[in-house]
């Protein structure tokens, strides 16, 4: 019985055993999965830093996962051995190991197919695999690579887009910039291209700050440009700023500061050079030694006068944009602050911006929106382009005496003019820096409104209505302390522009059997602007205190004068785009324009366009191709036009006179100068252009090449008429020119690994030709001043290009006096102004540009470079720099040694004998080469991803350093090939360099902080 007991306990004890060992291996399985398992969240955001709703965050190898919320985060629970897969449609995959983190930040990188890509077009969009025309695009991410240190986003695209010149009047604060697509075509009106600023032809690049922008579209051929009509000549511009996304609202701060200084400066002579120099020309004019020998050895090196007018000064921005809202309502709001200190005393920019743009769905069909812009802007200018003889700011820092110091013991400016050699209107230049203000302030507001909404299925419309609204005063004076204004002269100018548009464009979409797709739009557009002003001056003051704010207390005040104008355009617009299964595409557009400015024989012009496409790369031969992803072929032909003249051309018009009768003062009214011409009418660009689109790997490598050939009709100009004629001139259709060349463009990325390498090439080449003016006579550009007084040297001639450089062309050898002997081209025994022939050319053989960006890890480097090859400037510096010393101007060194002399009488020598006696005539002495290669932007940028993981805040921010025209490659000698002084709008007079304001070097260290 006991042996049963026990039997029974053992077995007992036995199952116990094994029961309490099972609990305890379970419980043990349980814990260790429960130890394992963690809770962990994030969020997850675009490259912009914007929270992306329904992103898929799946454990990798299971089914587990989880989607984020609407502002973009999310939780789940995993292990630390596990590998969270993040996924969303348009983004690219990506993984990441839990380890012990328990919060991430995720940002997503976009993974759209460069053929996917969506493209801003005239009055819509489409996709880049569907465009039929010429288009250049170029994103945010690209545009913030060359945007350093700018105040005007063009000055960007120099060399990122093809067929695009950039080039800078003048390198003062607040300059204008010259931009060319394609070359110019007309010679009295404006060749900018036409800028449309999110779909409303309102506003320019300066009323928009870079970091606002979300996309730039550079329209080339008259294919996507005819839809502009009247105004689509010279290129379009598309600007699209950036707008809010729905979810977590967004702070973005964004700040540079930097310091610039001289990019080059010019080697002149020293005082006691100076002063040697001016012995020699005493003794080879047969006049007394200017200084004694004790008095040049006491001179030394002298003043450096370019030290005392150039300065190392600041540049900054500062921005800050909140964005975000809703699945209903978005929003995006920018405030800006811009701020430039000129590397020349006394000139400076600033700028105040904001932006504000809203968009509201008010249902699933129908939308409104709003976009503003207000912009404060002040600009002193410098009297420094465009001088001679040291009459302004630059001019007189390189011709001033080294012999001279600035100021006296006195601490008074000193003249720069005392000695009998000196040129009269020569000024101290920091007497024209500091004692001479030209404030220019401009105030803008641009308020646009817009209706998006479908009237039925597939027909949608678009109303929109924009006011522009600017006004510009200009504050002027010069102190009596300026010798050209001895008592003081002030003026005070103010002008008013405003400008309405109101645009009303339907929309058909619909696609028919899945392989015809079709859109049509058309429209009506009508634009008014009314412009005012007013200028009053005064002179003759007791004192300088008051400067212009009180112009009655000058006791000569001067005329005051007014005007009005008004002009306004309706225009009529349609286009229709079609594809076949997305191979064969066509495209067509109409816009008829109808302007006052014209005489009502000719006021409405009519711009058609049509175009071609196919996509070789679908075709079932290529389709399945594996190096070759896409392959495009291209054509079109169009007709877009110009104005290209002020109002009231057409029109007999008055201006009033005063005569003196009886010995009282009559004021009355006279025919105006300017003949009226009722058969005026537009300017018409006619273009052809043939494209090829290429891809490879992937699209990987793609190529872009475009041959066009565009010719402009009935060029308008104004033509001189006799005195008997009772009018000075008459505006009137003379001629034609053409544009023709060809523009390649490759981008690719050569190594996509955990190593990034970009790289990007453009090269473009026109032609432009004066094929036609009205009796054949030549047309000249603007007059130099003095030493040149009154001599053009640009000139527009049948059969050379528009802006030629005119002028006499050097013997070979000085004479046997040492002085400059001139060709006599015609062989008449004389050497006139009939030997004057063509000397340069100011137009380039090409232009180029190279970016390339190197990426690793959270460092990248971003290089860009533009080049231009084969143009000339006249550099009219050298009449007064370089002139044998003629004038009593310092110069540069290059003349010491290299003059002729009686001792040495080398007829070869650089220089001619320096005597007040030389003469110099416009001549191929001043032409040089204006080529160049330059560095314009090289930026080391370190993003701070490594740092969210703690401070998620820091999430797409970045720090980064950066230089802008740190190295310039030009044979030039002058301070920068990239001037032309007088180029302005239009493009007779290219290519000079009068004293032009300088180039800066600029260094910068910025921050981009999301919030």
């Amino acid at each position: 019985m006991n042996s049963i007991y026990l039997g029974i306990y053992k077995a007992q004890t036995q199952t116990q055993s094994l029961f309490t060992k099972g609990v305890m291996y379970l419980f043990f399985l349980v814990s260790s999965f429960v130890t394992a398992q963690q809770s962990l969240s994030g969020s997850v955001v675009d490259p912009a830093g914007v929270p992306l709703a329904g992103v898929n965050v799946v454990i990798k190898g299971t089914n587990t996962g989880t989607s984020t919320d609407f502002d973009g985060n999310f939780s789940i629970e995993a292990s630390s051995s596990d590998v969270l897969i993040f996924s969303f449609v348009g983004f690219k995959d990506q993984e990441v190991s839990v380890g012990d983190n328990s919060s991430f930040s995720i940002s997503l990188e976009e993974e759209a197919s460069f053929l996917d890509e969506i493209v801003v077009i005239g009055y819509g969009t489409v996709k880049k695999s569907d465009l039929t025309g010429s288009v250049a695009s170029i994103d945010s991410e690209q545009l913030a690579k060359g945007a350093v240190a700018v105040r005007n986003p063009m000055e960007a695209l120099n060399g990122l887009a093809t067929g695009v010149q950039v080039s800078q009047n003048s390198g003062a604060p607040g300059a204008a910039l010259s931009v060319r697509i394609r070359g110019g075509n007309s010679l009295l009106g404006n060749n900018e291209p036409l800028y449309v600023i999110d779909g409303v032809m309102l506003g320019s690049p300066n009323s928009i700050n870079p970091n606002d922008i979300q996309s730039v579209e550079i329209l080339k051929d008259a294919s996507a440009t005819a839809i502009y009509g009247s105004r689509g000549a010279n290129g379009v511009v598309l600007i699209t700023t950036k707008k809010g996304r729905p979810g977590k609202t967004s702070v973005e701060y964004d700040m540079f500061y930097g310091v610039q200084e001289a990019a080059n400066t010019l080697d002149m002579l020293n005082a006691t050079e100076f002063a040697t120099l001016a012995n020699v020309r005493a003794v080879n004019d047969g006049d007394s030694p200017f200084f004694s020998g004790s008095e040049i050895n006491s001179f030394g090196e002298g003043t450096n006068w370019q030290d005392e007018v150039l300065r190392t000064s600041p540049v900054q921005n500062h921005t800050v944009t909140v964005s975000g809202g809703n699945e209903k309502t978005t929003f995006s709001i920018s405030g800006n602050y811009f701020n430039q200190e000129g590397i020349i005393a006394n000139s400076y920019y600033n700028r105040y911006l904001t932006r504000a743009n809203f968009n509201h769905d008010i249902s699933d069909k129908w939308s409104v929106a709003l976009n503003s812009t207000l912009r404060n802007s002040t600009n002193n200018r410098l009297f420094s382009d465009n001088s001679s003889r040291g009459n302004g700011v630059l001019s007189g820092a390189l011709v001033a005496p080294p012999t001279v110091t600035p100021y006296d013991e006195n601490g008074n400016y000193n003249s720069i003019s005392d000695y009998p050699f000196s040129p009269d209107i020569a000024e101290n230049p920091l007497v024209m820096a500091h004692e001479r203000k030209d404030l220019n302030t401009t105030n803008n507001a641009i308020v646009n409104m817009f209706v998006d909404g479908e009237i039925v299925k597939n027909l949608s419309i678009r109303a929109s209505l924009g006011f522009d609204y600017r006004t510009n005063r200009n504050d002027f004076y010069s102190s009596s302390k300026v010798n050209a204004t001895a008592s003081g002269s002030a003026r005070i100018s103010y002008n008013e522009s405003r400008t309405l548009i109101n645009e009303n464009i339907l929309t058909y979409k619909n696609s028919f059997n899945d392989i015809h797709n079709l859109t049509v739009m058309g429209g009506v557009t009508l634009q008014t602007t009314e412009n005012q002003g007013v200028t009053a001056g005064s002179s003759v003051f007791l004192n300088d205190i008051l400067e212009n704010y009180n112009l009655q207390s000058g006791s000569a005040p001067s005329i005051p004068n007014s005007f009005y104008q008004d002009f306004s355009i309706l225009s009529y617009l349609g286009r229709a785009m079609y594809d076949y299964q997305g191979k064969y595409l066509l495209t067509a557009s109409f816009r008829a324009d109808g302007s006052s400015r014209f005489g009502k024989e000719n006021k409405w012009g009519y711009f058609p366009s049509a175009a071609v496409a196919w996509r070789v790369s679908d075709e079932d031969f290529l389709k399945d191709s594996e190096g070759l992803s896409n392959l495009k072929l291209r054509a079109s032909w169009g007709m877009t036009g110009s104005t290209a003249v002020s109002p009231y051309q057409s029109l007999s018009t008055l201006q009033s006179v005063s005569v003196v009768f009886d010995n009282n003062l009559y004021t009355g009214f006279k025919p105006g100068t300017t003949m009226p011409n009722a058969g005026l009418q537009w300017e018409t660009t006619t273009q052809t252009d043939i494209g090829i689109d290429v891809g490879f790997l992937g699209d990987r490598i793609n190529a872009t090449l475009d041959f066009y050939n565009k010719t402009t009709d009935d060029l308008l100009s104004r033509v001189t008429l006799p005195f008997s004629s009772g009018y000075r001139n008459i505006t009137t259709n003379i001629g034609k020119v053409q544009n023709k060349g060809f523009e390649f463009s490759l981008n690719s990325v050569l190594v996509d690994k955990e190593i990034k390498w970009d790289l990007g090439f453009n090269f473009s080449v026109n032609r432009n030709e004066v094929l036609e003016l009205a009796g054949g006579a030549d047309i000249f550009g603007a007059r130099m001043d003095h030493p040149l007084s009154g001599v053009a040297v640009n000139i527009v001639r049948e059969g050379q290009p528009v802006g030629m450089f005119y002028g006499f062309v050097e013997e070979d050898s000085l004479t046997e006096d040492g002085l400059i002997q001139y060709k006599d081209t015609n062989d008449d025994g004389v050497v006139n102004d009939s030997d004057k022939t063509i000397i340069g050319n100011p137009n380039p053989d090409f232009i180029y540009g190279f970016n390339t960006s190197v990426s690793y890890k959270n460092l990248s480097l971003d290089i860009l470079f533009s080049g231009v090859q084969g143009n000339d400037i006249f550099n009219f510096n050298s009449t007064t720099i370089a002139d044998g010393f003629s004038y009593g101007l310092n110069q540069v060194r290059d003349v010491l040694g290299n003059y002729w002399t009686a001792e040495n009488p080398d007829p070869n020598a650089k220089y001619p004998r320096i005597s007040k006696n030389t003469q110099y005539r416009a001549s191929d002495r001043y032409v040089e080469d204006g080529s160049y290669l330059r560095m314009r932007n090289i930026q080391l940028t370190y993003r701070l991803n490594d740092l969210a993981s703690d401070w998620s805040w820091l999430n797409g921010s970045y720090i980064y350093i950066s230089g802008q025209n740190l190295i310039t490659i030009t044979n030039y000698t002058g301070y920068t090939p990239n001037v032309s002084t007088r180029g302005g709008s239009n493009s007779i007079s290219p290519g000079l360099d009068a004293f032009g304001y300088p180039d800066s070097r600029t260094f910068t260290l910025g921050i981009k902080l999301k919030l």
